[in-house]
């Protein structure tokens, strides 16, 4: 996005369709032509089964006497403990419900769930398929949401909203072995935004969101007031999550849309090992948004490690790359991730807002392959933003080639490996390989001063003419722009290095997670060893990008130098 741009509305919010069956339990009023199935009166909980071949005037309690139809099974009121399960293979048109005084805790969640062969498929009619309204201890396992052409616009596959008054969230949520494709977003999560109340102690694992047209997963909540920092939801995991193929809206220019995983107004949460891909082809937001394949804000304390983001689209003129710090994030982490082929920046760490909240963040061990593709202006690594402070980027590999990129040619620029622009103050960049075929290694809007941002320590090599950008200035040598700048130096002695790494993937392709072994180096003899990270008085962390322990002396870049590299990077 545009220096200066402040993203507005970054989240998507579906309305959810309340089902007759749903008003009555919500109001204590009947509806005319409503059915509600009987409850026995007393013991539980209860397991319920719904079967096409079924009947619902049975009583549903076996899978020899199932209920036939889902809109039957939605009169029920769950109590704690309660299951519902339908028939896997089988396709239920239809969606499901549950309202305040439903559902369970943690210890008796209430579950919908498939039995038999397969996973069983929810198919709505212009709605979303499963909605929790006001309450929380459900699990949702082992379905198929599949919605229609009016879904497209409107519903939800898994729509979690909470609006009751008060800051206190809704426990236990659970997503697992989900696939929801062909609604307006696949999975979201929110708080209305005069609450600041949401959800707490969620899990998503093992799910599938695609092919849906403003997202894949979100999270949203209130808007942020830096003043009194309010996060919606609390403790999240999110593992083993497929977003991929969510376009996003062309007829949306006023927001962002086609992002694969969005989290906004979460804390303590933690991204691991899931993939977005091939999203916001379709995107068509304005001159200041744009998709991301995961990205973050409004939030604090997130993790986002061991993940892959690759072909990720913009239809605007801005965003449309693989990991994203957005506005008002503190105190995250990415690290472990691989982002390659996006048309915007492999990471970007932004702060349009003057609010301060963006502030103690890091980048480590990261791997960005081709990036930019569409969008030179931004770069392997890119920082900017308003009042944006104390970050750390260090021990990452970042390759930017020529290939592949004729719109860049033509206007007759390149990408950069990594791009500051102004507004940060407290930036430090250390240990990081920075390798071009020819195309600048940095690209700084300023000429900064070592106390507002610091490069030490990083390997700085072209394949092509070296060039560098500092400011108004053009640098064709690390010796020159070292004496210029006062950067790479620490006590006085030169820091940093312009060798080369040796790294496969300047020559040959990274096509996925197992081709991340193609940007380890294989110099040792001539790439400078040190402490790296440790040298200029940063905690490196435990493991380099491949999880291999890390010694006393390290080199720069993602993973440190083996004879052979096996594994898929844990993506």
């Amino acid at each position: 996005m545009p220096v200066g741009a402040v993203k507005r509305n970054r989240t998507s919010r579906a309305v959810a369709v309340v089902s007759a069956a749903a008003l009555v339990l919500l109001t204590g009023c009947e509806v005319p032509g409503v059915y509600r199935p009987a409850r026995p009166a007393s013991g539980g909980p209860f397991t319920f089964y719904v079967s096409p071949d079924g009947d619902d005037e049975n009583d549903g309690m076996s899978p020899g006497k199932p209920w036939r139809t889902l809109g039957h099974a939605d009169g029920v009121r769950f109590q704690p403990g309660d299951r519902l399960r339908l028939r896997g293979g089988a396709r239920f048109r239809g969606s499901l419900t549950l309202e305040q005084g439903e559902a369970g805790s943690a210890a008796e969640p209430v579950v919908v769930e498939s039995y038999g062969t397969g996973r069983a498929v929810i198919a709505p009619r212009g709605e979303s398929a499963i909605t929790v309204r006001n309450t929380a201890g459900v699990e949702i396992r082992g379905l198929s949401l599949v919605g229609d052409r009016k879904a497209l616009r409107q519903g939800v596959g898994v729509a979690f909203r909470n609006s009751l008054p008060g800051a206190r969230r809704l426990g236990h949520v659970r997503i697992t072995n989900v696939q929801a494709s062909g609604f307006q977003n696949g999975i979201s999560v929110g708080a209305d935004r005069k609450t600041s109340a949401g959800f707490s102690d969620v899990r998503i694992t093992d799910v599938s969101v695609h092919h849906n047209l403003e997202s894949g997963l979100a999270f949203y909540g209130p808007a942020f007031d830096a003043d009194r920092p309010a996060y919606a939801h609390d403790r999240l995991r999110i593992e083993r999550v497929k977003a991929y193929a969510n376009s996003g809206d062309p007829r949306s220019t006023e927001r962002n849309t086609g992002s694969g995983i969005a989290l906004g107004s979460v804390q303590n949460a933690r991204v691991v090992r899931s993939v977005a891909h091939d999203n916001g082809a379709k995107s068509a937001a304005g001159a200041d948004e744009g998709p991301e394949g995961v990205w973050v804000y409004d939030s604090t304390r997130v993790v986002l490690e061991h993940n892959a983001s690759y072909r990720n689209r913009t239809g605007s003129h801005v965003d449309g790359g693989g990991f994203g710090l957005d506005n008002n994030v503190s105190d995250s982490v990415m690290q472990y991730n691989l982002a390659q082929n996006n048309d915007g920046p492999g990471f970007l760490v932004y702060s349009g807002q003057p609010t301060g909240a963006h502030r103690n963040n890091v980048v480590r061990f990261n791997m960005s392959w081709d990036d930019a593709r569409k969008l030179p202006e931004y770069g392997g690594i890119v920082a900017y933003g308003t009042r944006l402070s104390d970050l750390d980027i260090y021990h990452n590999t970042v390759v930017m080639r020529s290939e592949g990129l004729a719109s860049a040619r033509a206007a007759g620029t390149r990408p950069p490996a990594l791009r500051l622009r102004d507004g940060m103050r407290g930036v430090r960049v250390h240990s990081n390989i920075l390798a071009t075929d020819g195309g600048p290694l940095v690209a700084a809007q300023s000429a900064y001063a070592p106390s507002k941002i610091v490069l030490q320590g990083n390997d700085y090599y072209s394949s092509g003419r070296w060039t560098l950008a500092w400011g108004d200035e053009r640098y064709a040598t690390l010796t020159g722009w070292r004496a210029a700048s006062r950067q790479e130096t620490l006590g006085g002695q030169p820091t940093g290095s312009h060798d080369d790494p040796c790294l496969r993937g300047l020559a040959m392709p990274v096509t996925d997670g197992a081709g991340a072994a193609n940007l380890v180096p294989r110099c040792e003899d001539t790439l400078p060893f040190d402490r790296g990270a440790r040298a200029f008085g940063i905690d490196p962390g435990p493991v380099d990008y491949f999880g291999n322990r890390l010694g006393n002396a390290l080199t720069a870049g993602a993973a440190q130098p083996l004879e052979e590299v096996a594994g898929d990077a844990g993506n």
